[in-house]
């Protein structure tokens, strides 16, 4: 079963798998706008974990343009989070809602009756890490989606931005990080399997200030399985935090489960 093609509604379900590949108190640190070549991978880290955002809500809009190569189509759709709580995304008029929680990923969508409603098992098992709710916040703002404190790092200057590269090879995968060394956010952030042909690329082209908080404005996310080459763009829009907020979701009756095998690779 191809990964990019278990849901008619192309555009939440690749949402999802690229979601699915934020938590200390806000300390903005901004350097000047050039990457220091002496500066320690350490550091970099350091810095990185350092501009983490300290908030409860997040709630806005984002524009999300996808394409496969041969078809295009983009929607504007409502966004709500609570943090390590909740993750909600809904289209006009709800004809199709998604709904992230640590412990569950589900979705449906009005116009095929169709849901789905299950973990984070499939794909943890499609980029051979585990992945977990903290991971797709971490995405949305520009962290890290993986601990950069588990293992050791070597930091380079590269295109003007620090690039941080495991000291020694991943068993599973390969990572590469680029870090921003103005506000030491993600510039980008890479997981591939080579020999499966498998990469994910994630590149934040914009970060926006919205207040005290700094978060990207654009994402750039690319899904590479073989020969086939998904994309999505995102753009944030109308963001505003700490607002109270509901999550409404109820799958509706009477909709298709569509089922994942679990051992699809």
């Amino acid at each position: 079963m191809k990964i990019f093609s278990l849901m008619p509604c192309r555009v939440v379900w690749l949402l999802s798998i690229a979601f699915l590949v934020f938590s200390c108190k806000s300390k903005k640190v901004i350097g000047d706008d050039s990457a220091n070549a002496a500066m320690s991978a350490k550091s970099i880290i350091k810095n990185h974990y350092q501009n983490s955002l300290d908030f409860k809500t997040i709630s806005g809009k984002m524009r999300i343009d996808y394409s496969d190569g041969e078809s295009s189509q983009g929607v504007s759709v409502n966004l709500r989070m609570e943090k390590d709580k909740a993750i909600w995304i809904s289209a006009p008029f709800g004809m199709v809602k998604a709904y992230i929680t640590p412990g569950r990923v589900s979705f449906y969508n009005k116009l095929q009756n169709e849901y789905f409603d299950g973990d984070f098992v499939y794909l943890s098992n499609f980029l051979g890490t585990e992945l977990d709710f903290e991971q797709v916040q971490n995405l949305l703002l520009g962290q890290a989606i993986l601990n950069l404190n588990d293992i050791k790092y070597d930091a380079a200057t590269v295109s003007g931005n620090y690039q941080l590269k495991p000291r020694k090879p991943m068993e599973l995968f390969k990572v590469l990080f680029s870090v921003n060394p103005e506000n030491f956010k993600m510039a980008s952030q890479q997981l591939s399997q080579p020999l499966k042909k498998r990469l994910l690329q994630i590149n934040y082209t914009d970060y926006q200030q919205v207040n005290k908080w700094l978060l990207p404005k654009e994402i750039a996310v690319a899904a590479i399985e073989g020969d086939e080459r998904n994309t999505v763009d995102i753009e944030y829009r109308n963001i505003e935090f700490d607002k109270t907020l509901s999550f409404p979701y109820k799958i509706p009756s009477g909709f298709k489960e569509i089922v994942i095998d679990n051992e699809a690779k």
